[in-house]
């Protein structure tokens, strides 16, 4: 069927939605309706993350992720952090609007905050948001509680993020699930040596860890340091050898396994059928980098333009949004492993690098 572009896109219905509270726009500075649009636009940059998060959610919740599979959640996790680092850059536009201008309208805010992005909290429970990791508002779950319409009743965002709690697995439980699956020097968790093969490979990575640190120490030592000090860089040098040493030994053989699956991954990335799988981890901490930078953008805009007042909502405003910059982390192993990997001089010799070569078919 013929069509156009306005009625493709819907742009007069879309222009119609910046008018506030009231609908008139024409009752309004054009700094109220910058702050509007931009948000409106924050709130469709993420509805396109979201659906590309539970793309990559199916993808890896997958029993089998074949490597054309691969190829396709690379291409969605380098979609979602091209429209997380173009929704960075929108701060720079509200932050246009001084604090003078911004106190005209602000109190028409009340009781309201970004907090109550419904899409927002959808994004931080399909990636995978511990509750235990949440900046509290309150009590427990008290987060929800500020989703509720003002009557206290259900609300449309609060039934959207109740809805998104129920749709598991998230992202990071779908990829660890992955990752435990990870054939670790060609043994896979069913296999009957499985458990000797990742005991071999977790021994070998940490002697070599223990060599490498111990090697660094040496040359970090200048006889020219006072005791004291030598004593202080050795103390470093042990604390970062014995955080090795627990990080790969968790209570939950589970998580040892995905530990070592991690380490194995970046280790031997240029071996043809790691490339892709050693990517997909670069890509997820890039994701979630984009995402804490978008935490840190907004904290810095808020104290820019208002400094350290209370939030619209009652929160602690620029104070609350730096403590979630600082303590929401989801892909934590992926993060920790950055800690311990090795310069590739230094790694264990991989007896069976074959076994991760293309193969022709037979």
């Amino acid at each position: 069927m013929p069509t156009t572009y306005w009625d493709y896109v819907r742009v007069e219905e879309l222009l119609r939605l910046q008018g506030g509270l009231d609908g008139d726009e024409r009752a309004l500075s054009n700094h109220e309706v910058v702050f509007i649009t931009v948000h409106q636009v924050f709130e469709l940059w993420f509805k396109l993350a979201i659906r590309e998060i539970v793309f990559l959610r199916d993808v890896f919740a997958r029993s089998v992720v074949e490597e054309t599979a691969i190829a396709s959640a690379l291409r969605s996790l380098d979609r979602i952090v091209r429209v997380l680092s173009v929704a960075n850059q929108h701060w720079t536009v509200v932050e246009s609007i001084n604090t003078r201008d911004y106190l005209e309208f602000r109190d028409k805010l009340f009781p309201a905050s970004g907090f109550q992005s419904a899409q927002m909290r959808e994004m931080e429970i399909l990636l995978g948001l511990e509750e235990g990791d949440r900046v509290g508002l309150g009590g427990e779950g008290q987060w929800k509680e500020a989703l509720r319409s003002l009557d206290g009743g259900e609300s449309p965002a609060l039934r959207r993020v109740e809805l998104r709690l129920h749709d598991r697995p998230t992202l990071r439980e779908a990829v660890d699930a992955w990752l435990f699956r990870t054939p670790i020097r060609g043994s896979g968790p069913a296999d009957p040596a499985d458990a000797e093969a990742v005991d071999g490979f977790v021994r070998e990575y940490l002697d070599a860890v223990r060599r490498t640190t111990l090697g660094l120490l040496e040359q970090r030592l200048d006889a020219r340091l006072p005791e004291p000090a030598r004593d202080a860089i050795r103390e470093r040098y042990r604390k970062e050898i014995a955080s090795a040493e627990a990080w790969l030994a968790p209570d939950d053989p589970r998580r040892r396994r995905i530990r070592a699956a991690i380490l194995f991954l970046e280790s031997y990335r240029e071996l043809p059928l790691l490339a892709g799988p050693r990517r997909v981890l670069d890509q997820l901490v890039e994701v979630e980098q984009a995402l804490l930078v978008f935490r840190q953008r907004h904290a810095r805009m808020v104290e820019r333009v208002i400094g350290r007042r209370v939030g619209t909502g009652g929160s602690t405003g620029v104070q609350y949004l730096d403590e979630t910059a600082i303590a929401y982390r989801i892909f934590k192993d992926l993060w920790a492993a950055r800690t311990y990997l090795l310069p590739p001089p230094a790694l264990p010799r991989l007896p069976d690098a074959a076994f991760y070569d293309f193969r022709p078919p037979a």
